[in-house]
């Protein structure tokens, strides 16, 4: 069955981060949607190697209309929590219990939603102290499964195991 995914993503996104689980999550049939502030804006990965044209705007989406959302890493997800809207999105998504999948610094998003508390996560090193902080289990492995909702992952070399897992909840 497919599912439609929310992606919120701005400048600085981690390059693979994003482009890896996107690529399996199509391949795998599931339509992914980019959310930044406005339609149409490119954004540059921190590498430089990868620019994404966003579909839609946050002020265009309901999060009703997605499955489940995905934040990728490196300083995309810093930058998204300054903006309210983007934590009211990520709450939604927690309180609904539909799956989040965060790698690397996307829990910083969470965070900031004020919706770690009690859960087990993980991220990458320079905010596991901000994953304690948020009241959250922290566990430095390669992917931490959460309620059947939350997959978190520290950092590109986690991919495979963060994709797959996610993909076993998209799966349910």
């Amino acid at each position: 069955m497919t599912k439609k995914i929310a992606c919120v993503i701005t400048d600085l996104f981690e390059d693979v981060e994003y482009t890896k689980p996107v690529k399996e999550f199509k391949e795998a049939g599931h339509e992914v949607v980019t959310i930044e502030k406005e339609a149409g804006k490119k954004v540059v990965g921190k590498q430089g190697k990868d620019e994404v044209t966003i579909d839609r705007g946050i002020d265009d989406v309901k999060p009703k209309e997605f499955d489940a959302l995905l934040i990728p890493g490196g300083f995309s997800p810093d930058q998204l929590r300054a903006d309210q809207r983007f934590v009211d999105l990520a709450r939604h998504f927690m309180d609904e219990n539909k799956p989040v999948f965060a790698i690397c610094h996307g829990p910083q998003l969470l965070i900031t939603a004020n919706r770690l508390e009690g859960r087990v996560a993980t991220g990458f090193t320079s905010i596991a102290e901000d994953i304690k902080y948020a009241k959250a289990d922290f566990r430095d492995e390669e992917v931490v499964v959460c309620g059947d909702q939350l997959v978190t992952s520290r950092n590109p070399d986690d991919i495979p195991a963060f994709v797959d897992k996610s993909l076993q909840l998209l799966a349910k």
